[in-house]
């Protein structure tokens, strides 16, 4: 039984597959991979202003910060509770320190990240999903067969 991949929209064939990953770390559009992805540090362009790709499609919603609290701000949580049990720092000490670990390495990745989910969206065409009743079912699966 062969999986049928859904079908490249007749926009997007004359443009080469670009990765995902690559797309979201520079930030441009994933389509052509020349116009910016967007419109201030977090906020999505409406559209790419070269190949007029419309972002509407794009929802990453909490999954850049989801990341980011869970590989990169519990470390550094963690390095700010190592220094006050180790050695029992003033106050100041972790204003000075503690506070730029957690705001130097929770704030830069969000970018990249939101870029990367928003280009693996456009690059798998994701969808949101729903419910498929049991006669949608049983046709896909008469379709996957022939």
């Amino acid at each position: 039984m062969s999986a049928r991949l859904p079908s490249v929209p007749a926009a997007d064939r004359h443009y080469a597959r670009l990765s995902p990953f690559t797309c979201g770390m520079r930030a441009c559009c994933p389509r052509c991979g020349e116009g910016k992805l967007f419109d201030g540090f977090l906020k999505l362009a409406p559209r790419c202003e070269v190949c007029g790709l419309d972002y509407s499609f794009a929802d990453p919603a909490d999954g850049p910060a989801f990341f980011v609290i869970c590989f990169v701000c519990v470390p550094a949580v963690i390095f700010g509770l190592w220094l006050e049990v180790a050695f029992q720092v003033p106050y100041w000490v972790h204003l000075v320190t503690t506070l730029p670990v957690l705001l130097l390495t929770c704030i830069p990745p969000l970018r990249p990240l939101k870029g990367w989910m928003v280009a693996s969206q456009f690059y798998y065409r994701a969808e949101e999903g729903r419910l498929v009743t049991a006669d949608e079912a049983a046709h896909a699966t008469s379709v996957t067969r022939e």
